[in-house]
C-alpha cells in the first residue's frame, strides 16, 4: 500500500529500529525492493533520484513504483532524494510524492536556511514532509562531488537551529558516510585515516540537540555495528543504493557469463532482480524493520 512517510517514520521508533530508503530507477529494481519487503513484512520508503528521473521518464518512474506500491500488502513511502530544484520539487509534491528532499547543502549556510524554508512553507501546505542536509556527503550524487572536508561535518548546535529554524521534518546529517563507492583517491585517503567510517559520538551529540528522525545518506558502506549504533541514536532511516545496485550487477555479470545463449532480457535480469531482493531483505533485518508492517491495515 502507498502511505504518507509520516505513517512509517515516527518518533516512537527512535532507538529502537529504522527504515531503509532504497533508491530505484527503473521496473526491476522497484520489484526487488518491493518483494523483500513483502518476504519481510516490513514498511520501506522507495525513493528517487534526480538522474533516475532523468533516465527512466518522470511520470514512467512513478507510475511503475505507484503501481508495485499500491499492489503490495506492505506500507511503501514515495521520497526523493536530492534535488535543489524548486521546480521539480513542486512537480514531484503534485504527483504524490510525500516527502522530498531540498539539497542545499553545498550552498553557504544562510542561503541553504533561505531555501529550505521556501520549500517548507510551500510542502506543508500540501501535507508533504521535508528533509534537507546540514553538512556535506563525500562522494557523488547526482549533480555534486564532494571530495574532502572535516569541516562539513554536521555540527550539533548548528543542527539545532537549522531545524528550529526551517521546521523541516527530518535531517540529513554528515558524519562520515560516504555516496557510492569511492574510487577518487583523495576520498579513498581519507577514509584509510578514519578509526571509524561513521562518527557515532557526533551522531550521539546531533541526537541530544534535535529531536526529529535524522537520515543517514551513502549508508552501503557503512558497517553493519554502527548501523546499529547509530540507530540507537536516533537515526531513523538510512538510505542504501551502492549496495543494491552491486548485487543486482554481480548476478547479472554472473548469469550472463553462464548463459551466453540467453537473449531474452527477462530470463537475464530474475536472477539480478533476486539478488537485489535478497540484499533488501538483508538492509531490513540489520535494521530490525523486519515485522513492523503488522500494524497497517491494507486501506
Amino acid at each position: 500500500m502507498l502511505v504518507h512517510i509520516g505513517r512509517i517514520i515516527h518518533k516512537k521508533m527512535l532507538g529502537k529500529y529504522a527504515v531503509p530508503a532504497f533508491n530505484t530507477s527503473d521496473l526491476e529494481m522497484t520489484q526487488g525492493i518491493v518483494r523483500a519487503a513483502e518476504k519481510q513484512k516490513a514498511p520501506v520508503i522507495i525513493q528517487t533520484s534526480v538522474g533516475a528521473l532523468e533516465y527512466a521518464g518522470i511520470e514512467e518512474l512513478i507510475g511503475i513504483i505507484k503501481v508495485e506500491a499500491r499492489q503490495a500488502s506492505v506500507p511503501i513511502a514515495l521520497h526523493q532524494d536530492h534535488c535543489h530544484d524548486f521546480v521539480l520539487i513542486k512537480k514531484l509534491i503534485n504527483l504524490g510524492y510525500s516527502s522530498i528532499m531540498v539539497d542545499a547543502s553545498h550552498l553557504p549556510y544562510k542561503e541553504n536556511l533561505k531555501l529550505t524554508k521556501q520549500v517548507v512553507s510551500y510542502a506543508h501546505k500540501q501535507g508533504v514532509w521535508v528533509q534537507a542536509e546540514l553538512g556535506r556527503i563525500l562522494g557523488n550524487e547526482d549533480w555534486q562531488n564532494v571530495k574532502s572536508g572535516d569541516d562539513l561535518m554536521t555540527d550539533p548546535i548548528q543542527a539545532a537551529e537549522f531545524v528550529a529554524d526551517t521546521r523541516i521534518d527530518t535531517l540529513a546529517i554528515a558524519v562520515g558516510s560516504v555516496h557510492g563507492i569511492p574510487v577518487d583517491p583523495r576520498i579513498k585517503k581519507i577514509l584509510s585515516t578514519l578509526k571509524e567510517h561513521v562518527d557515532i559520538e557526533r551522531v550521539r551529540q546531533i541526537r541530544l540537540k534535535v529531536k526529529i528522525p535524522l537520515v543517514m545518506h551513502g549508508a552501503s558502506g557503512v558497517p553493519d555495528n554502527q548501523i546499529r549504533a547509530a540507530i540507537k541514536y536516533g537515526v531513523a532511516v538510512f538510505n542504501i543504493d551502492t549496495d543494491l545496485r552491486v548485487a543486482f550487477n554481480k548476478a547479472l555479470r554472473t548469469n550472463i557469463k553462464k548463459n551466453p545463449q540467453i537473449y531474452d532480457p527477462r530470463k537475464l535480469f530474475r536472477p539480478a532482480t533476486d539478488a537485489l531482493q535478497a540484499m533488501a531483505e538483508r538492509k531490513l533485518k540489520l535494521m530490525k524493520t523486519s515485522g513492523h508492517a503488522k500494524r497497517f491495515k491494507n486501506n
